[in-house]
């Protein structure tokens, strides 16, 4: 997977039982469920499920709750926040990844005589059928108290043969260039009948524009090769600044493909 944070693990993970662990979600008709976690994260469809918790507006933040068009499921996922819907972008390009969802879910335990629950900002089901909790937090790392829960939903999540992750602030650059690139993610912007021609003109590497120019008119082949670098088809790297002249080559599974 592209998400390269390491996964969370406590010197207490061992201690957790996630059989007494529960989860909370509600289904397509916004009823309240709550089950065994071990039980449910067998089989539950819980990237179908709306937000366990409703995403408050803060007046005077930059970024109110929204929607992000998912071009791995065609379908939009609501978001709570900016880094979310940036995290959420970032997955939405993860090869590995088949569906997403904001805050599905929220486990629920006892500890100490009372009732903790936390709710991941983010889930991913991925091609294994597995699935992924994702919280984001910032620079200083997570606080205390998201730490120590973290230290329990990472159990729960090893123990059904899920992972759990503390995604950090993504690398700008990065960012900027996916946000390019998501732009043309939508399969409108698909080659289709100019895939042949596409992987061939790629087939070494060599700076974009040359290639475009050869593929016809700028205009129409620039939104075809920002697709294709969107959806893996082909490859560039994403840690520098995209511009014209980057080198862009068929990406290596079409290419062994071919």
């Amino acid at each position: 997977m592209q998400v390269t944070e390491s996964a969370v693990r406590g010197k207490g993970s061992a201690a957790v039982d996630a059989r007494r662990i529960d989860v909370r979600f509600r289904d397509v008709s916004e009823r309240v469920h709550q089950v065994s976690w071990f039980e449910a994260a067998q089989d539950a469809v819980f990237e179908r499920c709306p937000s366990v918790r409703p995403f408050p507006v803060r007046y005077g933040r930059r970024v109110a709750p929204g929607w992000w068009w998912s071009s791995t499921t065609g379908r939009l996922v609501a978001y709570g926040s900016g880094v979310m819907r940036t995290r959420l972008m970032l997955l939405d390009r993860d090869p590995a990844v088949v569906a997403l969802a904001c805050r599905p879910v929220e486990l629920v335990w006892n500890e100490g005589g009372r009732v903790v629950g936390h709710a991941p900002q983010l889930m991913a089901r991925l091609k294994d059928g597995s699935g992924l909790l994702v919280d984001c937090v910032g620079c200083g790392g997570p606080s205390a108290r998201l730490a120590e829960r973290a230290r329990v939903v990472a159990a729960a999540a090893e123990a059904v043969g899920w992972g759990y992750r503390l995604a950090g602030p993504p690398d700008p650059v990065l960012v900027a260039n996916v946000r390019w690139l998501a732009g043309y993610r939508h399969p409108r912007y698909a080659a289709g009948p100019r895939t042949p021609a596409l992987l061939e003109v790629f087939a070494s590497p060599r700076p974009a524009v040359e290639a475009v120019c050869e593929l016809g008119d700028p205009v129409a082949v620039w939104p075809v090769v920002f697709h294709a670098l969107w959806s893996g088809v082909l490859r560039v790297r994403l840690d520098e600044p995209l511009h014209e002249r980057a080198v862009v080559s068929v990406a290596r599974q079409e290419a062994e493909a071919a």
